[in-house]
C-alpha cells in the first residue's frame, strides 16, 4: 500500500494523524519525522502522540529534533498538559537551547497543579525572575523620567 504522506520533502505532514504511520516511517529511516511529530501533536489524542513525539526529541539530526520540541510545546498549548515522558525529555534538554520554547509553552499553558515538582520550581524561578525583571524596568523608567524632569527643569 502506498503511503499518502510525502516524508521526501515533508508536504502535509503536518496533518498526519496516524501514529502506527509515524513507526513505520521512523523504522525505515524517513526523513521529517520531527515535522511529523508536530502532525501527530496537533491531531491525535496525547497519549498515542507522546511516546513518538519524545521519541523524535532523540533524532540525530538537530532540525528534526527542534520541530520535535516543537511539537511537545503544541502539545502543551493544545492539550493543557504532558506525559512523564515528554517531561523528561524537556528535563533532558535543559532550559537554554532548542527547548527553551516548548519549556516556556508548558510553563505557560499547563496548570501548575499538573506540573512535576521540578518543572514546578521551574515555574517559580520564572515567576521570580519576571517580577524582578520588570521591577527593574519599570525603575529604570522612573529614574530616566525624574533625570529627564531634573534637567528639563536646569534649562
Amino acid at each position: 500500500m502506498e503511503s499518502e504522506w510525502d516524508w521526501e520533502s515533508g508536504v502535509g505532514l503536518l496533518g498526519l494523524d496516524d501514529p502506527e504511520e509515524w513507526d513505520a516511517a521512523f523504522e525505515r529511516g524517513a526523513d521529517h519525522l520531527g515535522t511529523a511529530a508536530i502532525g501527530l501533536a496537533f491531531q491525535c489524542a496525547l497519549d498515542a502522540a507522546s511516546p513518538r513525539i519524545a521519541r523524535a526529541t532523540q533524532l540525530p539530526d538537530l532540525d528534526q529534533r527542534g520541530y520535535a520540541l516543537t511539537a511537545v510545546g503544541t502539545a502543551a498549548r493544545l492539550k493543557g498538559e504532558l506525559t512523564s515522558e515528554l517531561y523528561a525529555a524537556l528535563r533532558t534538554e535543559g532550559p537554554k537551547g532548542p527547548a527553551a520554547d516548548a519549556i516556556n509553552d508548558t510553563l505557560a499553558y499547563v496548570p501548575f497543579r499538573k506540573l512535576p515538582a521540578w518543572f514546578k520550581w521551574r515555574w517559580v524561578c520564572a515567576t521570580v525572575r519576571n517580577a524582578m525583571e520588570g521591577w527593574w524596568l519599570r525603575s529604570q523608567d522612573a529614574i530616566g523620567d525624574a533625570w529627564r524632569a531634573l534637567r528639563d527643569h536646569r534649562r
